[in-house]
């Protein structure tokens, strides 16, 4: 591996016309395919975790699964309800969704008990998650009937509306982070470079791996499905790395142009940086892609489609910096070769000195470096202190998987939940008892299940049905005297989706092995209630009943339950996830530079870094007092998804900065200089662009904190943070401090190298790879 950066740097130099046109290709390539392909989308079995997922796939093999629903609202535009008015607007509702390929069936219209709303309520053809794609017509149709009943306001909501509210938020979101990110990350490339052709070429890079990355997730997903998350961490993870690779490149390979002083030609001197960065660049990729291999060890469909797409566009990335990236500088460096006599001669006639290199580290740098070198004892401990302060708020972290309830109120549909829950308050969670059992016990599943039914609605966490369904008969009556029933087929007196119903209704599969009752909860998803009903109905009501059956078995799913399974599965997870992420992180830093003492020292830095960055995230989004300022609504709680993979990531992005630090200081000590010489040296030579680096990565996570998902937003602001910790504190403060306390002994099992003569002719001295 050693001598693989310098091969691929040198072919690429002597053939830099097809290196280019090679690449581009290739990219045009992953994307054609990817589009060919298709995206294999995850279905709703692939989110199955736990008791919640057993239940489903029960209620899926018979034939009893959960379908796509909206709900379309009348209500008056002011005043009084209307009934014979908001009846002619169900009745138009109904006959205009029934003739949508798209709607299975409709019910018939239900009235709210203050006598306000008149609801109709529509089942989508297909499995839950294509709901998202099938309700456009819908909604459609429910715009027209609102147009033609201007004195009402007929409007739609339904978890297939709502996802497609998340969908189209997620997608401005984006578009609103890459404005951010994109001139932010310009400004700093000019400055760093002072010339906009290099600024251009690592944002070159990094969008055509992004590109590249992208067309290669939608071939991956016919292997492990796509979630709908990969594309978004594909262009989070992509523009950082991508353009961090390309900047350590291209800033070691101006170095040694300095230094040449005009000596070396394009080709020698991207060669002698590849032997050094290039190196770098693979070890800092393989270190991610492993640490975020650990994801599939969480077995979930949704860490395996963000795995997926990091480790894709991070092996993108690294195939750039080595390939395409030597052959765009050499021609570029060939044609600052041509253009230098008359620079200088321009100069020469205005007076004007050539210009000096400049520093390669500046007051800023130097006064951040000033405590480590001179007092590294002292440094360390305050700043560990410091570190493990900020860790401590991630003590009490607390977990919740996002629902519905938690979404933006920028997006309509959500608008329209809150009035429909105000007004149908059963609608807000629904618990699903499944059962199976042999068709013998049919019968007396059915009975047990309608015992727990009314145990449930006697307990005052559960939705007491109305005695009576005089509100129902109103509204029909005031649709049509003959009762419209589903004009896609009668509508079944016993579909529990109704709000209306009598009481809680059992469903049977037709072999009669198979059961399934809807409990309804007036509470919102995440509140204590909600969670708590779970609770009491999977040990008080369920061995309370249906549990004491000898032979059948019996599972708990809905928005609550399939929360609370996830965040168990997730914790369970943890353990494992985090061990082998500890281990192979203590692997890779041994493998890279020889060292035990090093690889402990990157895992327990790590672990700084990750611990501060979660206390963090607790503390500004776990409470209230931030809300105003980062425009957000508290959920109590974390994302259950967000510390497991940004711990993960987090691993994966300070295993950057650790390798290119150390491996300036290693470079320092091959060629002769003392333990505290080359620690000095080293950090004075990566300082400026690994801080240039991390303003990249803060930029582009940062943006993030501006979407709109709390989820996005806790992502975003958590890695901003911990990237921002890392270049300082870690790096510039704790790293230095460890190295000049250790010495030698930093570098154990080791032994000290002898001097490395360096190359200044690489075709004369031997291959570059010697250098470092």
């Amino acid at each position: 591996m050693r001598h693989l950066p310098v091969r691929m740097a040198r072919w690429s130099a002597r053939h830099a016309g097809r290196a280019i046109a090679g690449w581009f290709a290739f990219v045009v390539l992953c994307l054609v395919a990817g589009i060919a392909l298709g995206t294999n989308e995850a279905t709703t079995k692939d989110f199955w975790v736990g008791e919640a997922g057993r239940a489903e796939a029960t209620a899926t093999e018979g034939g009893l699964e959960r379908s796509p629903t909206e709900r379309i609202m009348i209500r008056a535009r002011s005043g009084e309800l209307d009934m014979a008015a908001a009846g002619a607007a169900a009745q138009d509702v109904t006959e205009r969704m029934r003739d949508l390929p798209e709607v299975e069936s409709v019910a018939a219209p239900v009235r709210s008990k203050d006598g306000e709303v008149l609801l109709v309520s529509v089942v989508l053809n297909g499995p839950e998650l294509k709901g998202k794609k099938n309700v456009v017509p819908l909604l459609e149709q429910t715009a027209a009937v609102g147009a033609d009943h201007p004195h009402l306001v007929v409007e739609e909501t339904g978890s297939p509306a709502i996802s497609k509210g998340v969908n189209d938020q997620r997608d401005e979101d984006l578009a609103l982070s890459e404005r951010i990110s994109l001139p932010v990350t310009v400004v700093t490339l000019l400055i760093v470079f002072g010339s906009v052709i290099m600024a251009g070429v690592p944002l070159l890079l990094a969008l055509s791996s992004i590109a590249a990355a992208i067309g290669l997730s939608m071939v991956a997903s016919h292997v492990m499905p796509d979630a709908g998350v990969g594309t978004n961490l594909i262009l989070l993870i992509g523009l950082a790395v991508g353009v961090d690779y390309t900047l350590f490149y291209l800033k070691r390979e101006r170095e040694e142009r300095a230094r040449a002083g005009g000596r070396l030609g394009p080709e020698a001197l991207v060669e002698l940086a590849a032997a050094t960065a290039g190196r770098a660049i693979v070890i800092s990729g393989l270190a991610v892609i492993v640490s975020t291999a650990t994801l599939y060890l969480a077995t979930d469909v949704i860490f395996s489609s963000l795995a997926t797409g990091t480790i894709l566009v991070v092996a993108v990335a690294v195939a750039s910096s080595l390939t395409v990236l030597p052959a765009l500088l050499v021609v570029i460096g060939r044609r600052a070769d041509r253009l230098a006599p008359r620079r200088a001669a321009r100069r020469a006639r205005r007076g004007k000195p050539a210009r000096a290199g400049k520093p390669e580290t500046g007051r800023m740098f130097g006064a951040l470096l000033r405590p480590a070198r001179t007092r590294p004892a002292l440094t360390l401990c305050l700043s560990v202190l410091v570190m493990l302060g900020l860790t401590v708020p991630a003590l009490g972290l607390k977990l919740i998987d996002p629902g519905k309830d938690t979404f933006s109120r920028d997006i309509p549909a959500m608008r329209v939940y809150d009035r429909l829950t105000e007004s149908f308050p059963e609608l807000f969670v629904t618990h699903e008892v499944v059962t199976r059992s042999t068709p013998e016990q049919a019968a007396q599943v059915k009975r047990a299940l309608e015992d727990l039914g009314r145990r449930a609605q006697a307990d005052p966490l559960f939705a007491r049905a109305p005695k009576e369904a005089e509100s129902t008969k109103d509204a029909q009556d005031a649709t049509s005297p003959e009762n419209p029933t589903n004009p896609k087929g009668p509508q079944s007196p016993t579909n529990p989706r109704s709000p209306a119903m009598s009481e809680p209704m059992v469903r049977t599969s037709a072999d009669g092995r198979i059961s399934v009752l809807e409990l309804s909860v007036p509470h919102p998803t995440p509140s204590a209630e909600a969670i708590e009903s779970l609770t009491r109905l999977r040990q008080d009501h369920i061995p309370a009943t249906v549990g004491r059956l000898s032979g059948v078995e019996t599972a708990v799913s809905g928005d609550v339950a399939r929360g609370r399974d996830y965040v168990s599965h997730e914790s369970d997870k943890l353990p494992l996830v985090l061990g082998f992420l500890l281990l192979m992180t203590f692997l890779m830093t041994v493998w890279a530079f020889r060292s035990v003492v090093l690889g402990a020292i990157g895992v327990v830095l790590n672990l700084l870094s990750a611990g501060a960055s979660l206390g963090l995230l607790v503390l500004v989004f776990q409470g209230t007092w931030a809300e105003g300022l980062l425009a957000f609504d508290s959920l109590g709680a974390i994302a259950s998804r967000v510390p497991l993979f940004l711990v993960v990531i987090l691993f994966g992005l300070s295993m950057d900065y650790q390798v290119f630090v150390v491996s300036r200081i290693q470079e320092a000590r091959q060629n002769g200089m003392s333990a505290r010489e080359a620690v000095l040296e080293g950090i004075n030579r990566s300082a400026k662009v690994v801080t240039s680096a991390a303003i990249v990565m803060v930029t582009v996570f940062g943006a993030f904190v501006a979407l709109h998902l709390t989820e996005m937003k806790q992502m975003g602001f958590c890695l901003a943070v911990a990237v921002l910790l890392d270049a300082v504190v870690i790096r510039l403060m704790v790293l230095p401090s460890v190295l000049l306390l250790l010495g030698e002994r930093a570098w154990w099992p080791a032994r000290r190298p002898g001097r490395t003569v360096r190359a200044q002719e690489p075709a004369a001295a031997g291959s570059p790879a010697e250098v470092g």
